[in-house]
């Protein structure tokens, strides 16, 4: 039900979000999702039109959300990348049916909507922020903790370390 672009997109939006609006190039999201970067680099694109994040260019550059993740839903990526669709007429166009759908569509229709309502209901910080659950694409630590839900009195996870080892 859910295509691999759309899985793709969750995976960079979530990792954009896990970095607390401190912007995340391409090539670092297509390593933490194990997305191939140039599928990742043309999904980027999308989700800019779509206004889901936006790029910054320069030395410091690359993606941020444009919105916060508590206002995020799963159904807002979804419906960018690649949208639900309802059924709404009779899919085998037999005329007598017209807009009343039969009992086959008709459930088919309704397992659709609550798919929709679940993924409307669900924000991306909600994915973050479930306590007791594993971190969305982290093996071990929190990239970083968006100070949503758990417990306030531990400490802030950092950001894995960019510098590059020296050469000897």
């Amino acid at each position: 039900m859910i295509s691999q672009t759309v899985e793709y997109a969750l995976r960079a939006v979530v990792t954009i979000a896990q970095h607390d609006g401190q912007p995340c190039t391409a090539r670092e999201i297509a390593q933490i999702t194990k997305v191939p970067v140039a599928y990742l680099s043309k999904l980027m694109q999308g989700l800019v039109r779509g206004e889901i994040v936006r790029s910054r260019r320069g030395l410091h550059g690359g993606f941020v959300l444009t919105g916060s993740p508590e206002d995020l839903t799963i159904l807002d990526v979804v419906q960018v990348v690649d949208p639900i669709k309802r059924i709404e007429h009779c899919p085998l166009a037999i005329e007598s049916h017209g807009t009343t759908l039969c009992p086959l569509h008709r459930r088919l229709d309704k397992a659709i909507a609550s798919t929709e309502e679940i993924l409307g209901e669900t924000t991306i910080a909600e994915m973050l922020s479930q306590p007791g659950s594993v971190t969305p694409l982290c093996e071990e630590v929190k990239v970083v903790s968006l100070g949503i839900g758990g417990d306030s009195k531990k400490p802030k996870a950092t950001q894995p370390s960019r510098k590059k080892a020296k050469k000897k």
